[in-house]
């Protein structure tokens, strides 16, 4: 379990990569924050790279627990769906901060070993929304499309919401989110079969 002093390193560290990009901020910086010396901050972690590491690692893993624990398989697909946006707005309003400077560095650790780990919570995160999709064409409550672009069509509408969400503003992140999911239904959603008319049931007989 971390320590407070590590907590708030982390919590301070992160906003401040989110804010001013990983190069543009040092040792110091975080020190002076958190009211601490360099010294003191040198000894819980020894550069940069050693804060930010399980800062992606943390937040690529923790959004796919939070959506999957929040996932039903027993509702249907749309419903579904609409858990997996709004879960995941979720955690972006909670771990804003968190989420962008790990997003921001993804790719950029150097250890490789590390970064599978990442890549690999990442994809799991996208199966589980592809399996919702997949389960609603197969139900008939979405129309039949390629998985994988829809997949990343909502992905896309969704994952830069931290950057430009406004927590002052009128609508909560999961409020937002419900709307971008109205927005996609539309456009995803299966038509109902069309009701035969008096007219076209004696045109048949």
């Amino acid at each position: 379990m971390p320590s407070g002093r590590i907590i708030q390193i982390y919590e301070v560290a992160c906003r401040q990569f989110a804010q001013r990009g990983f190069d543009g901020v040092s040792m110091r910086d975080i020190a002076a924050e958190c009211g601490i010396s360099k010294a003191t901050l040198y000894h819980y972690f020894p550069d940069k790279d050693s804060i930010l590491r399980p800062l992606a690692m943390g937040a690529t893993k923790s959004i796919y627990l939070h959506v999957a624990r929040h996932d039903d398989v027993t509702l249907p697909a749309v419903d579904r769906l609409r858990r997996f946006v709004v879960e995941t707005a979720t955690f972006f309003e909670a771990f804003r901060w968190a989420w962008i400077a790990g997003s921001t560095a993804f790719w950029s650790d150097p250890e490789a070993r590390a970064r599978k780990e990442r890549i690999a919570w990442r994809d799991r995160y996208e199966q589980l929304l592809r399996d919702i999709l997949q389960a609603g064409i197969e139900a008939g409550e979405l129309r039949s499309t390629d998985v994988k672009i829809a997949g990343r069509l909502v992905l896309g509408t969704i994952n830069w919401m931290p950057r430009w969400y406004n927590p002052a503003g009128p609508l909560k992140a999961p409020e937002i989110a419900g709307q971008f999911c109205d927005m996609l239904l539309d456009g995803l959603r299966a038509e109902a079969p069309k009701k035969a008319t008096r007219r076209n049931v004696k045109a048949a007989d």
